[in-house]
């Protein structure tokens, strides 16, 4: 196969993966991504720093992949996109960027590569090389295209690395100098699948201990757990990351920094798809890592996906909500606005005008779309707290509404795990539940304990340290 195409200096790498991994047809590799993408319903982040996602067949682990990318603000304008993965093919104890080529082909176009770029990186350190070898048949940062063509509307140029060393100096080499790259400006995606032929169950288990590693964002516990499994001798199991090199360069570049944040988005493992059975499975992790906003700057939070007439459209479907129901009428919004069709949780929050609470009730699961969670939960706040009587009609001009948006929620093992003024706080056990938004935490001056303490005995009524052994979630709002 050949696997450059000659047109003056203008070198192209060929798809190579096209007809293994994905279909070389277009239009069905179009169908097939935005299937996927249109599976997964996420409020759009502009403050995604890196992704780590598997690099299977799409059968296997395609919607997996799509769940991170899913998760990126499609309208984000990044600089670049570094591509970074482990080398399937060669061993070169180094790392090779991609300065032989101009441009990765797939079957949806060319995508450029940043040549000038890629060869400064490479001029700026012996541990980087370019090995065509490394390269010409790696599939691992190919396959990652086509998703950021469909998903992204601005594609930039792209800085493609194969790792092909374990040697941890030499990796803190490699994070060292890509530092001054791993800024906002910048897309990481981090190209990785987990466990390697283990059977299903084997496969959960050690993928579930190696995730609970990556969310740690601590380079050595990351390593030891995987030589903890190594040293299992779990049968058929011949890795728990293929892409542990790539992925503990991208915890260099985090560890030490607070402002990242790990998400773990999804999991399946090979067994979950239809084309393979349970005896001999690959396991397929996706993950993002965000940049967090200043923990009082509720406002702007995600500030890209809600633009000011949004927010706007948003009020105005509340206060229509409230006076429809004071008039006995019935309510249907309508919108044309894509961001306000996201299906995400709201919470809305009424005050008269003088401060005092009047009503709030929100909705966490993102079931439904947003102009219509709004709609629901503004009339509910309105006459269906059991705090406060039905709101009256003179009291209609005189009330300031709330809405706060919610990011998606994601479980938490340990109080360290959230951040007081950032985060909301969801608690359950058994059939209890309740939860505090972060901005009460802007309203009081309690610990992060005292924050849990309250939410436990005030909200979910398990008592004072009813939530040390209760299900804790977290999540974020966009609130105005």
């Amino acid at each position: 196969m050949t696997i450059f195409h000659h047109t003056s200096n203008y070198q192209i790498r060929s798809a190579v993966a096209v007809n293994q991994f994905y279909t070389s047809n277009a239009q069905e590799l179009v169908q097939l991504i935005d299937g996927y993408l249109s599976e997964h319903h996420f409020i759009p982040r502009n403050d995604i720093a890196a992704v780590i996602v598997p690099h299977a067949g799409y059968m296997f682990s395609g919607k997996v992949a799509a769940s991170a990318f899913a998760q990126i603000n499609p309208e984000r304008r990044y600089q670049h996109i570094f591509l970074i993965g482990s080398s399937h093919q060669v061993w070169l104890d180094k790392a090779s960027i991609a300065t032989g080529y101009s441009a990765y082909e797939t079957p949806l176009g060319q995508v450029l590569v940043d040549e000038k770029l890629a060869n400064q990186i490479k001029e700026s350190d012996s541990v980087f090389t370019f090995s065509e070898q490394a390269h010409a048949s790696e599939h691992c940062l190919e396959v990652q295209l086509p998703f950021l063509q469909r998903h992204l509307k601005h594609i930039p140029a792209i800085v493609p690395i194969i790792i092909s060393t374990q040697d941890i100096n030499k990796l803190e080499r490699i994070a060292t100098v890509l530092k001054p790259y791993f800024t906002s400006d910048n897309l990481f995606v981090i190209s990785s699948d987990f466990s390697h032929y283990p059977n299903y169950s084997d496969a959960k288990l050690i993928d579930s201990a190696t995730a609970n590693a990556i969310l740690s964002q601590d380079v050595n516990t990351f390593l030891q757990i995987l030589d903890q499994n190594s040293l299992q001798h779990i049968a058929n199991l011949q890795t728990s990351a293929c892409g542990e090199s790539a992925m503990t360069v991208l915890m260099m570049l985090t560890q030490d920094h607070k402002e990242y944040q790990y998400r773990h988005i999804m999991y399946q493992n090979s067994g979950d798809s239809n084309y393979t059975d349970h005896d001999r499975v690959v396991g397929y992790h996706a993950f993002t890592i965000s940049r967090m906003q200043s923990i009082k700057d509720h406002s702007n939070l995600e500030a890209g996906y809600l633009c000011k007439a949004d927010k706007q459209v948003l009020k105005t479907i509340a206060k229509k909500s409230i006076l429809a129901r004071l008039k006995g009428k019935a309510y249907s919004p309508h919108t044309d606005t894509e961001a306000l069709k996201t299906k995400c949780g709201a919470f809305i929050t009424i005050h008269t005008k003088k401060g005092k609470l009047r009503g709030c009730i929100g909705h966490l699961a993102d079931d439904m779309p947003l102009y219509q969670c709004v709609a629901q939960m503004a009339s509910a706040a309105a006459f269906d707290d059991p705090r406060f009587y039905p709101l009256r009609a003179y009291e209609y001009d005189e009330i300031t509404i709330e809405i706060s948006v919610l990011t998606p929620m994601k479980r938490i093992y340990n109080i360290n795990e959230f951040q007081l003024h950032r985060d909301g706080i969801f608690m359950r056990k058994g059939n209890r539940s309740g939860t505090f938004l972060p901005q009460v935490a802007d309203d009081v001056k309690w610990t992060k304990e005292e924050f849990f303490g309250h939410c436990a005995q005030d909200k979910v009524g398990i008592g004072w340290d009813g939530w040390k052994d209760a299900e804790l979630y977290t999540y974020q709002a966009i609130a105005f």
